[in-house]
């Protein structure tokens, strides 16, 4: 596997090495021992970077922002994940799928979109990233049938809680978690749930290099048990 070697600027024009980038970001999420010489991130971004000049995958076009906005943003999410099975709504480029599945391996990685030309490249990428740990699945949440539920559901793409909620609610054990990843703090979202138990807690996450708020909303299954 070969990595491409490149530099990008950042959002202020500044010159900017993703390597270095990542490898800081890392460190400060300690995820630098367990990511010790695997490099299949920076294959990932590459990858992504390629793809995206024909098939406008992310609006995010520079290797440094890709890095902080995509890459640490979807690993800072690891101290929050429970169980083994894990499904990722509306994965889109694979976010946050694929880097959760390459920095926590021990678990199962369930990537779903209703897209086609998105899940081609996620299909591709998986591959030549040699992830066994990653299932593709090609479906609108709606109408998404899985034949065992999940521990964690995670997603970044959802604008509402509540149809969030509504959605994810029936894959989940009553042991789950749901996972909503936002910018600032969620409070028009979080007063819109008809049931605010559901709330588990909502926190402030850091992500390394990046200079903008991120809030990780998780709700439980506390309103489904007491049905």
């Amino acid at each position: 596997m070969q990595r491409r070697g490149f530099r990008g600027n950042d959002r202020h024009g500044r010159s900017a090495d993703p390597e270095e980038l990542l490898a800081k970001g890392l460190r400060e999420l300690g995820l630098e021992d367990a990511l010790a010489g695997d490099e299949r991130l920076m294959v990932y971004i590459s990858e992504l970077m390629n793809w995206n000049r024909v098939y406008n995958l992310t609006s995010v076009r520079r290797p440094a922002e890709i890095v902080t906005r995509h890459i640490l943003d979807s690993l800072s999410i690891i101290p929050y994940l429970v169980g083994k099975r894990v499904l990722d709504i509306g994965t889109g480029a694979g976010l946050p799928g694929i880097p959760l599945a390459v920095a926590s391996p021990e678990r199962d990685y369930y990537l779903l979109d209703s897209s086609s030309k998105k899940l081609r490249f996620v299909q591709q990428t998986v591959a030549s990233l040699g992830l066994d740990n990653v299932v593709l699945e090609h479906a609108r949440v709606e109408s998404y049938r899985p034949d065992e539920r999940f521990d964690t559901v995670i997603c970044r793409a959802f604008s509402d809680l509540h149809d969030l909620y509504r959605h994810a609610a029936r894959l989940c054990t009553p042991e789950s978690r749901i996972l909503a990843m936002k910018g600032v703090y969620p409070m028009t979202e979080i007063e819109g749930l008809e049931d605010k138990s559901v709330i588990e807690d909502v926190f402030t996450i850091h992500v390394p290099g990046l200079d903008a708020e991120r809030h990780l909303v998780c709700m439980n299954m506390a309103a489904e048990q007491a049905g």
